[in-house]
Order: C-alpha cells, then structure tokens, then sequence
C-alpha cells in the first residue's frame, strides 16, 4: 500500500496507518479536504471526525474500486 493510500485510509477510518514523519501527509491531506489546516486536538471532536469521512469518501471509494 502506498502513503498516499494510506493516507486515504487513515482519514476515512480513523484507524493509524502512518509513522513518524509521515504524519505530516496525513495532515496535509485532511487540509486539503477541509480547506483549512486541521489540528490534532480537533481530531477528538465527533464533527470533525464526521466531516473528514464525508470528503475523504470519494478519494476511499476510489481506492477500494481500484484492480491492482
């Protein structure tokens, strides 16, 4: 799997799927979404939480469809 993958994944599940400096990537992506920089303490707050997974859900559904 790929960071970029990854990254994907970690967003729309919640789940941990990157370390160390890829963190930075996973951050990167969730301000992309959100059009704003995302801050770690906001990633405990349930709309938050909510609004990452409705627009990471695209690029997930993408991902999961995709023959490798």
């Amino acid at each position: 799997m790929t960071l970029k993958e990854r990254v994907i994944v970690e967003t729309y599940t919640g789940y941990c799927m990157t370390s160390a400096d890829e963190r930075d990537e996973v951050y990167k992506y969730m301000g992309e979404l959100m059009g704003r920089p995302v801050f770690t303490h906001e990633l405990a707050d349930k709309e938050v939480q909510d609004n990452l997974k409705r627009k990471a859900l695209p690029d997930f559904v993408a991902l999961c469809m995709t023959d490798k």
